[in-house]
């Protein structure tokens, strides 16, 4: 099993930054690739990042490239998300989440693991 809990979300205005959070519990960190996807209010849950198990490769969502940045340390068995240049579009809840393979993955469907989210706010 494992167990994510994100932190780092909250209320910031419009060309604001904020870094997101993902702390997986046990010891196959290192061998999973690892996601990030967003819930707008009444819209279904889409992808974001994507980052394979040494974080060499990454998978941006086109509209978020250039803004968002996707990293992880995985000593601290944690996955960043930068969030810079936010938009009150990009307000959501922001999901974590752990696949049982190496390779990286925009689908969720591939994802085993999935954390509580944490909520980012982009006021105008």
């Amino acid at each position: 099993q494992v167990q994510l809990v994100e932190s780092g979300g909250g209320l910031v205005q419009a060309g604001g930054s904020l870094r997101l959070s993902c702390a997986a519990s046990g010891r196959t960190f290192s061998t999973r690739a690892m996601g990030w996807f967003r819930q707008a209010p009444g819209k279904e849950r889409n992808f974001v990042a994507t980052i394979n198990s040494s974080g060499r490769f990454t998978h941006i969502l086109d509209s978020v490239k250039g803004r968002f940045a996707i990293s992880r340390d995985n000593a601290k068995s944690t996955v960043y998300l930068q969030m810079n240049s936010l938009k009150p579009e990009d307000t959501a809840v922001y999901y974590c989440a752990a696949r049982s393979s190496i390779s990286t993955s925009a689908d969720e469907n591939d994802y085993d693991y999935w954390g509580q989210g944490t909520q980012v706010t982009v006021s105008s």
